[in-house]
């Protein structure tokens, strides 16, 4: 049966396609009911892509996939048609990609002489192993708003897991013991072969043209409507049996102030929060502007809302210290294959098999990854494209004077080729474009359960969250799943769905995996 009402999506970002895919193929709306309200151009929300053979390519990030978690993701994409094969779903394409270009990393950590560093071994000593299983035994309201560095010790953080864990993940010693406890669980699978990350997925392209346009593209064959440029700025709410319900949405468009009368029945979702708020590009001559809260967008709303109810949580937990969730990225372009060929003789894999290199004695913690090129749809044959980022941008270079924050494209080009002991011709025709996030692990701030509101909070009528920044029991943040998977928990509760959302895969409680972990661990 059609159901006749309409729902407001504010933010374009993964987790609001998702729920209009949900609402359509699971709830019976018709897609010309659906408003998707995006601040920005292109809808993608963090999952970006964009740029040209000329002008060079960029993307903020890069997302770990895997099938044996990623529940709800492959379960969408499976009924989201591929764009590039007639006939086949995205998740089809995918799976068929991954089984030509299987992920076996062979250089995963490299030191300071530029040898790669034998990974076999997690390099724990017995107190490191002690600490560890005392953490991930620990519940969460034992862990509370604690960080990582409580519970484990200086010399843990030195360990080869250590380094390959924080940069897969993208974790900080001061970042919250409960995400990277949840880690731990949600991911045994990938303990035990962190050094090759073979339990790695990759799309065939980046997730942008891979996994974006092709859910776009479904979503307006269903004639859904996309309001792109569009600022919301406030919303209208009243009261009902205690409940608070949204009556009106006010936007800015085109320099237009304007507002949508949000009527009975209807539903608003909102995506609180961003973890690419305030991020900013630079270029091979300029470092990325210096944005702070002051040029954010995506906390507003979220924290208006707080200030009514802790029921809606406590954006403050996460967007109040930029120096613990800032990191930054790059995105280099190159037109010949040296770079490449020089990366697949050092390392041993060719691109789209080998996963993150991180320079474990780098300053910065840098990391790269070569994905199968090409990696944008519209890239020609003679160009080639990778991506790199590092934790630690705060700090001098080793072979640049200066903090990463600091550096141009030509400078982080440098520092790279100073690690990999390259001459600097091999970069000549490259352009880095870097991109600085203050808020890209801001989820991984210590917090309290409360600090998160509910998908659809219990003072709620008929506002639901969709982002990262919501509570989902034994799930972890920084992932498309998260967002997804968000999305089916408040489009199936406000549409009373009967039809079962995937439970989260616990292979924590399968007693291999346990062992293949303590083996592992005993490395």
């Amino acid at each position: 049966m059609v159901k006749k009402f309409n729902a407001y999506l504010l933010g374009g970002g993964i987790g609001s396609l998702a729920a209009a895919a949900f609402m359509i193929r699971d709830g019976g709306i018709l897609g010309g009911n659906i408003f998707i309200l995006e601040a920005k151009p292109l809808l993608g929300g963090s999952m970006d892509g964009a740029g040209n053979p000329t002008d060079g390519y960029s993307l903020r990030g890069g997302r770990m996939l895997t099938t044996d978690n990623y529940e709800c993701t492959w379960e969408l994409f499976k009924s989201i048609p591929s764009l590039s094969s007639p006939g086949k779903t995205v998740f089809d394409e995918t799976m068929e990609f991954n089984e030509q270009h299987k992920s076996n990393s062979m250089a995963r950590l490299v030191d300071s002489r530029r040898a790669k560093v034998p990974v076999s071994s997690m390099g724990f000593s017995m107190q490191n192993r002690q600490e560890l299983l005392k953490l991930t035994q620990a519940s969460e309201d034992e862990l509370g708003a604690t960080c990582i560095t409580d519970w484990l010790s200086p010399e843990f953080f030195e360990t080869e897991f250590w380094y390959m864990w924080v940069t897969t993940f993208a974790f900080q010693p001061w970042h919250s013991a409960v995400e990277f406890k949840r880690y731990l669980h949600r991911f045994m699978l990938e303990f035990s072969r962190i050094e090759t990350l073979a339990g790695v997925k990759r799309t065939i392209y980046n997730q942008y043209d891979s996994l974006i346009l092709p859910l776009q593209s479904w979503l307006a064959a269903q004639n859904v409507n996309f309001l792109v440029d569009c600022q919301v700025m406030d919303l209208d709410s009243t009261t009902a049996e205690g409940k608070l319900v949204v009556i009106g949405i006010h936007y800015q468009q085109s320099g237009e102030s304007k507002t949508i009368a949000v009527k009975d029945g209807d539903l608003v979702f909102l995506q609180n929060g961003s973890m690419t708020d305030a991020s900013s590009l630079g270029s091979m001559t300029s470092p990325p502007k210096k944005l702070t809260k002051q040029d954010c967008t995506s906390w507003t709303l979220w924290e208006k809302l707080a200030a009514e109810s802790p029921d809606f949580g406590n954006p403050a937990a996460f967007n109040s210290s930029i120096a613990e969730s800032l990191w930054e990225s790059f995105t280099v372009t190159i037109k010949n294959s040296a770079f490449f060929d020089k990366i697949a003789k050092f390392s041993g894999n060719q691109a789209g098999t080998g996963g993150l290199i991180t320079f474990k004695d780098s300053n910065w913690l840098m990391s790269i990854v070569l994905a199968y090129q090409p990696h944008f749809i519209n890239q020609p044959a003679d160009v080639q494209v990778f991506w790199g980022y590092a934790l630690f941008g705060d700090r001098v270079g080793n072979f640049v004077p200066k903090p990463m924050s600091e550096c141009n494209g030509e400078e982080i080009l440098r520092e790279l080729c100073g690690h990999l002991r390259f001459d600097l011709d091999i970069v000549e025709s490259a352009n880095c474009i870097p991109c600085r996030m203050p808020y890209i692990t801001s989820m991984f701030m210590p917090r309290l359960r409360s600090d998160r509101p509910l998908p659809i909070p219990h003072s709620s009528k008929n506002l639901a969250f969709i982002s990262q920044f919501v509570e989902i029991p034994d799930d972890v943040v920084f992932t498309v799943e998260y967002s997804v998977r968000a999305a089916q928990m408040a489009v199936y509760e406000f549409l009373n769905i009967d039809r079962p959302i995937p439970p989260i895969s616990h292979h924590d409680k399968s007693l291999q995996v346990e062992f293949k972990a303590l083996v592992k661990a005993f490395k």
